[in-house]
């Protein structure tokens, strides 16, 4: 995997410092987007929209963020593990509105809703998250799953219909803290 250079990164206005950012990402509108210190994003990810990235998130390969209007905000210390999608926008399946981008947003019914994912949050493989969906602090969302809505603190989720399985330990913010004091991020 090749990261973009630290003279490349300086083009870039919306990145913190010791970022990575793969030469194989895009980003849309990158105006829109912010990325936190010791991010990492890596190949064939495709950024959108309104998005704010945190500190110390690392998005695996081959994942779309599309923040649409609304926003997306992803917490510190988030992973998103490979081939997920999150949106923040949908088209209406129902019928009697054009859908995509290609027509006029008065022909169209789309659902533009903000998605949060709190810190310390796991989304593992091949995960959609859909509008409007708030991901609670220290919770994972196991793969091939589909979240919506709001998902509690400190839990495990799974499936389609997304159900909780379970509760994560909290010990990680004992260990946070420990890794501020001796990094400092």
């Amino acid at each position: 995997m090749s990261f973009l250079s630290d003279n490349e990164l300086k083009k870039f206005k919306f990145v913190g410092e010791n970022v990575k950012l793969s030469s194989n990402a895009t980003f849309y509108h990158p105006e829109t987007i912010e990325i936190g210190d010791n991010s990492r994003i890596d190949d064939f990810c495709v950024l959108s929209g309104k998005i704010k990235i945190g500190k110390n998130v690392h998005i695996a390969t081959h994942n779309i963020l599309a923040g649409g209007e609304s926003g997306l905000k992803i917490g510190d210390y988030v992973g998103i593990a490979a081939k997920c999608h999150i949106f923040c926008k949908s088209d209406d399946y129902k019928g009697g509105y054009f859908n995509g981008p290609t027509v006029n947003k008065k022909y169209t019914n789309q659902r533009d809703k903000s998605i949060n994912i709190e810190k310390h949050v796991l989304i593992g493989t091949n995960v959609l998250v859909l509008p409007g969906t708030l991901i609670g602090e220290g919770s994972s969302v196991y793969l091939n799953s589909v979240a919506k809505g709001d998902l509690e603190d400190w839990s495990i989720f799974s499936g389609n219909p997304i159900r909780k399985v379970g509760e994560r330990d909290k010990a990680l913010k004992a260990l946070e803290l420990e890794f501020i004091k001796e990094s400092g991020g």
